[in-house]
């Protein structure tokens, strides 16, 4: 599967430079003309891309996540984590439903893909894995505990306004057509393929 990167809403130039380098994230600075002719130090960081899945069993139930993980308060989400060097965006997301939830499928759509921010050159995929079926036990990090949800569509969607949710892009996504009616039914057929 071929997945095109979003562009950055602030792309990087060419002239900048990496002035720091870290485990998370890299920072870059360049100088940047401004309206009046005076110019300024930009700065953007820039970090590895992530996948989001959301996977729906074969009986239509959506798996979230109830997470903890060290120096972050409890949340719920989407699973996922951060692409491997050399892997792609869909091989990331198969990975990391299997690791996180023990199960697999052979419906995986992209939903979306976005850049979330300017100041940070950071893609999030999001994955829709339909038809999931347990293939293993759950293989998750050292700093991860992770506790699945299965919830109906109805129930989904009540839960991504909470404040506990911690996928932004994906409820901004749902929120933005929470009352367009029409909208919102093909979003369900692609999730729960009716």
């Amino acid at each position: 599967m071929q997945i095109q990167r979003p562009a950055s809403k602030q792309p990087i130039p060419k002239h900048a430079k990496k002035v720091f380098k870290g485990v998370l994230f890299d920072v870059y600075q360049w100088e940047q003309k401004l309206f009046d002719g005076s110019t300024k130090i930009f700065e953007k960081v820039k970090r590895r891309d992530t996948v989001n899945i959301l996977p729906i069993t074969s009986d239509g139930k959506i798996l979230l996540s109830e997470q903890e993980q060290p120096g972050i308060k409890p949340f719920i989400g989407s699973f996922g984590g951060m692409i491997d060097g050399g892997e792609s965006p869909f091989e990331a997301a198969k990975r990391e439903l299997l690791e996180e939830t023990g199960f697999a499928s052979d419906d995986i759509i992209l939903w979306d893909a976005v850049q979330p921010s300017e100041k940070i050159d950071w893609a999030i995929y999001t994955f829709i894995a339909r038809n999931c079926r347990k293939q293993e036990e759950q293989s998750v990090d050292a700093g991860e505990k992770i506790k699945l949800l299965y919830l109906s569509f109805e129930e989904f969607l009540s839960i991504i306004s909470d404040e506990k949710y911690r996928d932004i892009e994906v409820a901004i996504k749902l929120l933005r057509i929470m009352n367009k009616k029409e909208e919102l039914d093909k979003v369900k057929k692609i999730f729960l393929m009716k």
